[in-house]
């Protein structure tokens, strides 16, 4: 059996998502993925490396074309750190962008790590929003539909209300719930881990 993952054009983490649902999908076989660009290609073959499967590239008008192959006999194996009790885990997020100071680039990179929470299981126990982060849970359509899909699979989504209120957006809330800086804290203090963004 052979599956095509045409990933041309998609944004990270894309790629390597659909690429490994239709791994994890199939017994045996191939899967064909089609990046356009070598930062996608090279995550594509690290995904493979992951998971122990044999692949092998190609270049054909001017796309990457990542050949992985996985017999009967494979077992993917989860990496160990994979298997760390997430739903445990607080997701702090205290911007509306993630890294430096290219506005631009950070809202694509945050837009991409809420949509990553969303295919990672098991989910964290609640995403947790301050200062203009909380614009993601209000204004971000993007990443206000990916919150939606943590909530419904029982993430708690948190917004700071001081921060609507600062902010005037305290209307514009479309998911999860207004929260107090003591909720927070106990939210926090409840958690095995947090992870901050922002």
């Amino acid at each position: 059996m052979e599956k095509i993952v045409d990933a041309r054009k998609l944004n990270c983490p894309m790629p390597v998502i659909s690429t490994k649902k239709e791994l994890e999908a199939l017994n045996e076989g191939v899967v064909i993925t089609i990046v356009d660009n070598e930062i996608a290609k090279e995550n594509v073959k690290k995904l493979a490396k992951s998971m122990n499967l044999e692949f092998s590239e190609s270049t054909k008008d001017g796309d990457f074309h990542i050949r992985i192959v996985k017999g009967k006999d494979v077992i993917i194996q989860t990496k160990k750190e994979d298997t760390k009790d997430l739903s445990k885990k607080v997701i702090f997020i205290q911007s509306n962008m993630m890294g430096g100071n290219n506005e631009d680039l950070g809202k694509i990179l945050i837009n991409g790590f809420v949509f990553t929470l969303t295919q990672v299981k098991p989910y964290p126990k609640a995403v947790v929003l301050v200062n203009q982060g909380v614009e993601l849970s209000t204004i971000n359509e993007e990443t206000v539909e990916n919150l939606k899909v943590l909530e419904e699979y029982g993430t708690n989504v948190v917004s700071c209300g001081t921060c609507l209120d600062f902010l005037d957006l305290k209307d514009k809330l479309n998911v999860g719930e207004i929260s107090n800086m003591y909720d927070i804290v106990e939210i926090l203090s409840d958690s095995s881990n947090c992870i901050t963004i922002g």
